[in-house]
């Protein structure tokens, strides 16, 4: 049975042109499903769809066949690609841990976190550091679907290779479901069990240079 179910979802923001038209697909427990597509077809709307940030005008997201519940599902978490977006400004790091739920030591060491990070400010942190605070507060027992929406993009090859290596290996330990949002084909090859082609799930007929 399917743990996560998009059926017919449109979204768009207010009267503006839909960003998603009647987009359905399937995930099961502890699979790896990449959403690949350019900029500009809504792949960044879709994952907050997903995660319940975003309620859609058409069509449900059902969790283990029933409805989606508000925001703040945590089952359900959402990795960013900019990870400042995810981190309140002012908060210590060692704040956005505790908000989030302390992780596990396991966590904290294969993500390379360092005690003396824990009372700098966000803005005193390099993006590859940000960004493995950020995937550690989602790595809980309680979460059982991560989606990563362009989640090393903006990082050096290094940092890539460490967060995705331990992200892929923490998802199969604990039988995480996954869904990896990307424009990189040999990411999505390399991370997903199975590749959807974001073109192909919306079924938008419109200039996507307008989005």
């Amino acid at each position: 049975m399917a743990i996560l179910e998009v059926k017919h979802v449109d979204f768009r923001y207010g009267s503006g042109p839909w960003i998603l038209k009647d987009i359905s697909f399937s995930a099961e427990e502890g699979e790896r499903v990449a959403i690949l597509g350019p900029s500009g077809y809504g792949k960044s709307t879709l994952a907050k769809v997903i995660a319940g940030y975003l309620q859609p005008q058409g069509g449900e997201v059902l969790w283990e066949g029933k409805p989606l519940p508000p925001s703040g599902f945590c089952p359900i978490q959402l990795i960013y690609q900019h990870p400042e977006k995810a981190l309140n400004p002012r908060w210590k790091m060692k704040d956005s841990l505790e908000e989030a739920g302390v992780p596990s030591q396991e966590v904290l060491t294969e993500m390379g976190i360092q005690e003396k990070w824990y009372e700098r400010w966000p803005n005193e942190l390099s993006g590859g550091e940000l960004q493995r605070f950020c995937v550690a507060r989602v790595l809980k027992p309680e979460t059982r679907l991560l989606i990563c929406d362009e989640m090393t993009t903006m990082l050096d090859a290094i940092n890539q290779a460490h967060i995705w290596n331990f992200v892929l290996s923490y998802a199969e330990k604990h039988n995480m479901t996954l869904l990896a949002i990307t424009h990189n084909q040999y990411l999505a090859d390399q991370v997903a069990t199975r590749v959807l082609r974001i073109p192909e799930l919306n079924h938008i007929q419109v200039d996507r240079s307008e989005l």
